[in-house]
């Protein structure tokens, strides 16, 4: 636990190649991440585990100084930047069946046509989770943390920072508000 978080902290200062060595140590917790995040959108036919999680990387190296403490922040934040992966993709996929042109994300290996209402209620989701991070932040943080990257409620609490009984209320609350969102 000690190596990675020594590694996130040289990465913090600027350090690519501790990012690098951080990302090698995680990478078969990255690769868990990448294969539930592609199952719960439903995407996985055209968009695959180990393309993400390289694009993961990709996005990551990019960003330049990363403020990441330890594994949880780690991988939290990682998950997060699949998602965004995700969308895009989405959002690409969608833009080229209406004869968009739009450019498409790195990792594109091509959706089939029939998995285009999941790129729809892919995006539906990405929505609500928009208007839910008008209201509250910390909702969308946590709805991140626990359906996509699949952290466990004292996970999530440690990394906010909060008590777990509140992690379980906002759990709850995010759950209902993407709900009423969803079904409008």
């Amino acid at each position: 636990m000690g190596d990675i978080t020594d590694l996130l902290q040289a990465a913090r200062g600027g350090d690519q190649r501790a990012l690098g060595e951080a990302f090698t140590i995680t990478y078969n917790e990255l690769r868990d991440l990448a294969r539930s995040r592609l199952r719960k959108s439903q995407s996985g036919g055209g968009l695959e585990t180990t393309a993400l999680v390289h694009e993961c990387y990709l996005r990551l190296t990019n960003v330049g100084r990363l403020c990441l403490d330890d594994r949880v922040h780690f991988l939290g934040y990682a998950a997060r930047v699949m998602r965004s992966v995700v969308i895009d993709f989405a959002r690409g996929h969608l833009a080229e069946r209406r004869g968009g042109g739009a450019e498409l994300v790195t990792v594109h290996t091509g959706i089939p046509d029939h998995e285009a209402a999941n790129a729809t209620d892919l995006l539906r989701i990405e929505e609500a989770l928009e208007v839910l991070g008008r209201t509250d932040q910390r909702l969308v943080s946590v709805v991140e943390m626990k359906y996509f990257a699949g952290f466990s409620i004292d996970e999530i609490a440690q990394t906010l920072g909060i008590a777990e009984r509140t992690v379980r209320r906002d759990w709850d609350r995010a759950r209902l508000l993407l709900m009423a969102v969803l079904e409008a």
